[in-house]
């Protein structure tokens, strides 16, 4: 699998991050609504399952796989634990900022509801959760994981995440 994985990233490495964001944060809100809120397959969300689907696939995995590069090129800094650190500043500063907005957002818009109502109650508890979370798994993914890597290592951590941005959206 691990194989096939790494020959598909070689070949095709956007298409082939974003198709595993895509899955993964589908896994996210299954988790969410079969793990945590015990749903059963009966009263599933597959709407919402899907909505999870095509935000990680269309715009997350792009996003992340593109945010990944430019952090890679563009931080580069002789000491390398400060370059770590750098990095996680911007990840944190810049990325997981607009990205909480524009998922809070996008869902919303989605669902039928109002952003702006989604955003007043949802974003700011949704960020500082995040700056719990992150930073320290930031840290160990750019000093330990290939930059190929990267958005495969996030989304797999981001299962958990993922659980709970649905249910913060949900809510």
């Amino acid at each position: 699998m691990f194989r096939w994985y790494q020959r598909s990233l070689a070949a095709r490495p956007l298409l082939t991050q974003s198709l595993t964001t895509a899955v993964l944060f589908a896994v996210g809100d299954i988790t969410a609504q079969q793990g945590v809120d015990k749903r059963g397959l009966e009263k599933h969300d597959f709407a919402r399952t899907g909505r999870m689907f095509a935000y990680g696939g269309a715009v997350f995995g792009p996003a992340a796989t593109t945010w990944f590069q430019i952090l890679s090129k563009r931080v580069v800094l002789k000491n390398k634990n400060a370059e770590i650190l750098a990095r996680v500043a911007c990840d944190q500063l810049i990325f997981a900022p607009a990205f909480i907005g524009i998922f809070l957002s996008s869902m919303a818009v989605l669902e039928g509801g109002s952003p702006k109502e989604k955003l007043e109650k949802s974003y700011f508890p949704t960020l500082q959760t995040n700056w719990m979370v992150w930073p320290f798994i930031q840290m160990v993914n750019f000093k330990f994981v290939p930059l190929q890597h990267r958005v495969l290592s996030v989304n797999l951590i981001s299962i958990g995440w993922n659980c709970y941005l649905s249910m913060v959206n949900s809510k």
